[in-house]
């Protein structure tokens, strides 16, 4: 697509729609010339430098990329308008266009009926989740594995809700003994399980969890945030292809977290929350007078706990799937570049003199630390350091990793003969989010070769 054709036509289009009305004299008070705005514009495009190239595929740090192009011009095109998705009557077109992307949502993790929306991030949308359990199973706790991340300890903390993390077994998934354990107790109304943890991209056992849910009489949530679009390779043939069971069991599960602003292409912030029972909006009645008054349908304030939202982030998502859908053929392209990408990062890693891959990628990070002389917990993590620091401050070629701190223990059950003069180490990560990444890992291993000799 022509990307600066359609960001044109988002002017356009606007103005054509505004030409509808009767005309308005714009207002003194707003106007700015171009020569002041030229050099503000020159102050602020000189400051937005000051950032990593999330574009590139040398940038392989964190889950960070840019929107696709149909996103940024479907955001730009319904902001001028800036619809507020609370009420309808802040924003019929797009909380219609949010209604329907949520439903694709919901579709391509199997839910026959849902009640759901659109969320500024993964934290609110697993906020919303956790509320919901709570008033399900007021009085009980919620699980989750020390693997999932930090946002469901504090929710607990903010709801009143005591938490409980359970131990994870040597992929970094969570362990199911330790979690009947726990559920013995009587004291858990809900398990968080992940589908894609922000360490190491582990995938834990939703259907294993879903099995122990009729004996406990428990709620499951899947914190989908990061790995949720990877249901669209489940099943595929292909070195890309994903197991089928946990991702056919999310379908059963009372609710799911997802982040569009992750492999959805979209912008920050965009996440979503859907529960399987409709019912569950019961939770979310309030009364404001001033507000749902245009619509006898259900307005998605109603079952939100944000007020305020921007109807641009629907109507980027909505036009996104337009052409990228939420299938295998459509958005599941952009994720099995991505998987193939870490696979043969993984190889290369495997084979490498000056590495070893810390565990195997279950979707699209990956996870790896240099071979140190001697061999041991704490020179891993400054030759790490090292790594990941002169890589970004390159003249040429930067690349950009991140690290991520494993414990002695967790080291210690993926690896033997490593010294553990430590409680732990700093490893490298990287996540291959960006489709480009398939073409380009090769030259970031040769990359990260070179480094590790300097």
């Amino acid at each position: 697509m022509d990307f600066r054709y359609w960001l044109g036509q988002a002017l356009t289009s606007n103005e054509a729609w505004a030409e509808t009305f009767t005309p308005v004299r714009p207002h003194p008070s707003l106007e700015i010339s171009d020569g002041r705005f030229e050099t503000a514009f020159e102050e602020f495009t000189e400051r937005l430098k000051d950032n990593y190239p999330f574009f590139h595929p040398s940038y392989a740090g964190q889950m960070l990329k840019p929107p696709h192009p149909a996103a940024v011009v479907g955001y730009l095109t319904a902001m001028l308008v800036n619809p507020n998705n609370h009420a309808l009557d802040g924003g019929p077109a797009t909380a219609e266009m949010e209604r329907e992307v949520v439903g694709q949502l919901a579709t391509m993790f199997g839910y026959t009926e849902h009640l759901g929306h659109l969320t500024t991030s993964g934290t609110v949308a697993n906020l919303e989740a956790l509320f919901v359990a709570r008033e399900s199973h007021p009085g009980k706790g919620i699980a989750y594995s020390t693997e999932a991340h930090y946002t469901h300890g504090r929710m607990c903390g903010l709801l009143g809700v005591e938490g409980h993390t359970v131990p994870v077994d040597a992929r970094g998934a969570m362990d199911l003994d330790a979690l009947e354990e726990l559920l013995r107790t009587g004291k858990i109304g809900t398990v968080v399980v992940t589908a894609g943890t922000t360490a190491l991209g582990t995938v834990e056992p939703v259907h294993e969890v879903l099995a122990l849910r009729e004996r406990y009489g428990i709620r499951v949530h899947v914190d989908a945030a990061y790995g949720g679009f990877f249901r669209l390779l489940s099943g595929l043939d292909g070195p890309e292809g994903l197991p089928e069971a946990p991702w056919l069991a999310i379908a059963e599960a009372d609710s799911i977290v997802i982040d569009p602003h992750k492999h959805g292409l979209q912008p920050y912030g965009c996440g979503a929350v859907l529960f399987k029972d409709p019912t569950v909006g019961r939770f979310y009645l309030h009364d404001s007078p001033y507000t749902y008054f245009t619509s006898e349908d259900l307005h998605l304030g109603e079952i939100s706990l944000e007020c305020s939202r921007a109807g641009a982030a629907a109507a980027a998502l909505w036009l996104t799937f337009r052409v990228l859908p939420p299938t295998p053929d459509g958005l599941g392209r952009v994720l099995a570049a991505g998987r193939r990408a870490a696979l043969r990062w993984a190889k290369l890693l495997e084979d490498s003199e000056r590495f070893d891959l810390y565990q195997s990628p279950e979707l699209d990070i990956v996870t790896y630390f240099p071979r140190t002389e001697p061999l041991s917990l704490s020179k891993i993590d400054e030759t790490s350091a090292r790594i990941m620091r002169v890589g970004m401050a390159a003249a040429k070629e930067p690349v950009f990793l991140s690290t991520l701190r494993v414990s002695e223990r967790q080291f210690g059950l993926r690896h033997t003969g490593v010294d553990a003069d430590a409680d732990g180490a700093r490893i490298l990560r990287s996540v291959l989010m960006k489709p480009e990444s398939e073409d380009h890992v090769d030259r970031l291993h040769e990359r990260l070769e070179e480094l590790s000799r300097g």
